[in-house]
């Protein structure tokens, strides 16, 4: 339980820096005044991000299996990026403020900063497994 929660927390920082980074990504905006309702939307954000990484990813990497090992592993940016345009939609869909205005650019671009970001914190924090 406590390393889904480290999980989610990496996700929603990933998340608040890839929105900060990239123009086109806008996460909790029209909630600028209040602090809390920012944060809730940042971390409800994550969640449902955790949610489509644990069950749509798998699929859509087993499905472009044959494009990832023909750009040796760039297309996986393509894939987060796609994971993350579903994560916008599932987010409008409840309401959540959550935008990405151009999927090549902005989606791609943000997925590369969440990986360097969530890539970074895994290193730094611990993991349970061991």
């Amino acid at each position: 339980m406590k390393n889904m929660l480290i999980k989610f927390g990496v996700n929603a920082i990933a998340l608040w820096v890839a929105a900060m980074v990239v123009k086109g990504v806008y996460l909790g905006e029209d909630a600028a005044d209040k602090l809390s309702t920012r944060l809730l939307t940042i971390v409800l954000v994550a969640v449902v991000f955790g949610l489509v990484n644990a069950v749509v990813k798998p699929i859509a990497k087993v499905l472009s299996f044959p494009a990832i090992v023909l750009t040796l592993g760039l297309f996986t940016f393509i894939v987060n990026a796609f994971m993350l345009q579903i994560t916008e939609w599932i987010s409008d869909a409840v309401g959540l403020d959550f935008t990405i205005n151009n999927f090549f650019w902005d989606a791609v671009m943000a997925a590369l900063v969440i990986t360097l970001v969530s890539m970074v914190l895994n290193f730094v924090l611990p993991d349970d497994d061991a």
